[in-house]
């Protein structure tokens, strides 16, 4: 074996150990944190999203009636939508969770979240745990790459029963019907490749009167924890 390439393979080797710890440590401030919070709502969207977009103003109000019916909120801590929630959530007096991480197109957090619930992380996958697992429903409004790909992670599971299942309520039909379309007809009908009832693992609605309703249908018979 090449000398270089040896002393390189070993260097690695060493960063990699001591990046266990970096990561551990991310898991232990998130769990210590987030479990001194009452049950909260995960609600996800685009960080494009302006203050002046219809959705913003849908996701500050409701994250407000989420406040009202006792639950805090959790965002990823960024703008639009995610600053909307957190904004809905902290003017009406409830918890403003963010879980921020750096990236090239959100500068800095909100400025909505309580000081005592701010939590960055380096890892999306240890900030993904944490959405997971003190959420006691997904709220999924219009967004990107990233609010898709939490979406699916929600999705998948409490599909494979990873975690209890809990409502993952999408708002906005015109925006989600063109994505629900395409999975009945290519993942269901054509390839066969999901169920017909993995379609009763979310719902789809346009008002935050129909957030609520699903939240209390859900939770008039169940009890709130942590999901794992």
């Amino acid at each position: 074996m090449d000398k270089n390439y040896a002393t390189g393979w070993n260097e690695l080797k060493t960063k990699n150990s001591w990046m266990l710890f970096k990561i551990m440590g991310e898991f232990v401030e998130g769990f210590e944190k987030m479990g001194l919070h009452n049950p909260c709502i995960s609600i996800f969207g685009s960080a494009r999203t302006s203050s002046n977009h219809a959705d913003y103003q849908l996701a500050s109000e409701i994250a407000q009636r989420i406040v009202k019916l006792g639950f805090g909120v959790i965002t990823g801590g960024g703008p639009g939508i995610m600053e909307a929630a957190n904004k809905g959530a902290q003017e009406a007096g409830g918890a403003s969770v963010g879980l921020t991480i750096d990236l090239p197109f959100e500068e800095k957090h909100n400025n909505y979240i309580d000081n005592d619930r701010l939590i960055n992380f380096d890892y999306f996958f240890v900030r993904k745990v944490m959405f997971v697992k003190y959420a006691q429903a997904f709220v999924v409004l219009p967004g990107g790459f990233g609010t898709l790909d939490e979406l699916m992670e929600a999705i998948t599971l409490i599909q494979t029963s990873k975690i209890k299942k809990i409502p993952i309520i999408l708002v906005g039909t015109s925006f989600w019907s063109g994505l629900i379309d395409w999975l009945k007809q290519t993942l269901l009908e054509k390839n066969k490749t999901i169920g017909e009832t993995d379609f009763d693992i979310f719902s789809c609605v346009d008002t935050a009167d129909e957030v609520v309703d699903l939240l209390k249908k859900h939770y008039s018979d169940t009890d709130t924890g942590p999901n794992f």
